[in-house]
């Protein structure tokens, strides 16, 4: 493997990161996924009471108990051990959705012949198939919660393994799609920039 060739990857997948960010389209995807993975992993990270307190609860306090789980995605009440990786995953989880809904769009628009594979990158990576990120995240708190008895001591070994395997996939898939992000990003002004010169020498 050529480790200079993939770490110059990670640079130009960075670069269409930061690219993507100025896209509002990105930002449509960021947020309300970072929010809803966000919520999801720190309602099931002590299992499934939470879920079980707010079918007997009324309105008032489940609104409570999800304003706090919002909360907890920015660190407030929270441990930073326990806050640093669901905060990780849910910024990585977010990223990700956010340069797939920015891509989709941009290549709906160029009209490309790569509009097909991008729709099947989507419909795996929403499935956490192909991608599996989603999955291995969603596995993080579920695991959490068959073991949260407290009977097992492996129970927070496995947690903490399948937290780590799926920040690395993250950045992984990070790499694929931030690369992809920064060639569409960089071709589409290319073929604005070439229309605005072939439109002015017509003049």
């Amino acid at each position: 493997m050529n480790w200079r060739k993939w770490l110059d990857g990670f640079v130009l997948a960075g670069k269409g990161i930061l690219l993507a960010t100025k896209e509002k389209r990105f930002w449509y995807g960021f947020i309300p996924s970072f929010i809803f993975f966000g919520m999801l992993m720190n309602l099931l990270a002590s299992g499934t009471g939470k879920f079980e307190l707010m079918g007997v609860l009324g309105f008032p306090e489940n609104l409570r108990i999800l304003l706090d789980s919002f909360l907890s995605i920015f660190g407030i009440n929270q441990p930073f051990l326990d806050w640093l990786p669901v905060f990780a995953i849910s910024l990585l989880q977010g990223i990700l959705i956010g340069l797939i809904v920015l891509l989709w769009n941009k290549k709906r628009e160029q009209n490309s012949a790569n509009l097909e594979k991008a729709g099947i990158i989507t419909g795996l990576i929403a499935l956490g198939a192909g991608c599996p990120t989603c999955g291995t995240t969603l596995l993080t708190p579920l695991i959490s919660a068959i073991f949260s008895t407290g009977t097992l001591a492996i129970a927070g070994t496995i947690s903490t393994i399948v937290t780590t395997l799926a920040i690395i996939i993250a950045i992984l898939s990070l790499k694929r799609l931030g690369e992809e992000t920064y060639v569409t990003i960089i071709n589409e002004k290319y073929l604005k920039r070439k229309a605005k010169e072939e439109r002015e020498k017509s003049l």
